[in-house]
């Protein structure tokens, strides 16, 4: 009997412990205030909050959306045809004139090498170099002056609309402020954007493709600034203050490239004139002893073997002296 109620008594004890250990502990040991703070923390976030991360990621999906199609219509355009070249150049002749002038100068070279006494070969290789790299070395002379030009005036003409903007006008009336006190070709190219735009084509668009016809870094960023604002809206303000700030940061670092690399650019003009400066010179002490080399066929290939190798030599330097950034 006495084994009997010692053994009662200890489940009677056990099951007491236990039904404390539940319902006193937690209270006793703060869990069940722990318990409260994570449920807390836990809870559902607030509806204005969850539509404000939709709003949020729904405009990131849009900037993705856009830059995709930017980009996909950069590599469309990896060929450029000669009409857009010429555009780009600032002239507006027409692809035939472009073809007329190219054959005027091959003829012109050939007969200058064939009057000199250069020989047929020489004579044709002057006229391909007069009639098929001349003239596309100038349009891409032409085309690096007015992109120099187009980006000198740039970052003023971004400042110009941050301020029309700020001052309560729409970007239309802005980008007509700057078309019409700016400067060429910076004034064109954005008469172009208000011609487009007028004709139906949105605002944004018009904007990407100011790159097509100016195909510089600063142009791309300036038409997905404003593409991107027309498709999600935001501060358009705040968004053109920073690209200017980037374009001035641009522009600078463009100059002090420029200064750090003009010895290495001296140097690779001295060291690229010297062979034609030494061939006018001794041409113009001895002229028999030197016009063996367009005279004679040997002469003629060794001439030409020697202008290859001094312009890959060039190209060589040139690449090592530009910096891209």
């Amino acid at each position: 009997m006495n084994m009997q109620m010692l053994a009662l008594g200890f489940l009677a004890a056990i099951a007491i412990g236990g039904v404390a250990w539940v319902l006193i502990y937690p209270s006793l040991s703060g869990q069940k205030q722990a318990d409260s703070r994570r449920n807390a923390v836990a809870k559902p976030e607030p509806v204005a909050k969850r539509q404000n991360d939709k709003t949020q990621r729904s405009r990131r999906e849009q900037v993705e959306g856009s830059l995709k199609e930017m980009e996909a219509r950069r590599e469309k355009q990896s060929k450029v045809p000669l009409s857009v070249r010429l555009t780009r150049a600032g002239l507006t002749w027409s692809v035939r004139q472009f073809w007329i002038v190219s054959a005027i100068l091959g003829v012109v070279f050939f007969g200058a090498a064939m009057f000199v006494g250069g020989g047929l070969l020489g004579a044709v290789g002057l006229a391909f170099a007069g009639g098929f790299g001349l003239p596309r070395w100038l349009l891409g002379f032409l085309k690096k002056r007015r992109e120099a030009a187009f980006l000198k005036a740039l970052p003023d003409a971004v400042d110009v609309i941050v301020r029309g903007i700020k001052a309560g006008l729409p970007l239309f009336e802005s980008l007509k402020v700057v078309a019409s006190d700016s400067p060429e070709p910076l004034r064109g190219e954005f008469l172009q954007i208000i011609e487009t735009q007028t004709i139906g084509i949105p605002l944004g668009e018009a904007c990407t493709r100011l790159y097509e016809r100016m195909p510089v870094p600063e142009a791309n960023f300036f038409g997905i600034v404003v593409a991107i604002q027309q498709k999600s809206g935001g501060n358009l303000s705040e968004a053109l203050g920073n690209l200017s700030k980037v374009l001035r940061d641009r522009k600078k670092m463009a100059e002090k490239i420029q200064a750090m690399s003009m010895e290495a650019k001296a140097s690779a003009a001295i060291i690229g004139s010297l062979p034609v400066v030494v061939l006018i010179l001794v041409y113009i002490t001895t002229p028999d002893y030197i016009s063996i080399l367009w005279t004679d066929r040997l002469g003629q290939l060794m001439l030409l073997g020697c202008v290859i190798w001094m312009s890959m030599g060039i190209l060589v330097m040139k690449k090592m002296i530009n910096f891209d950034f």
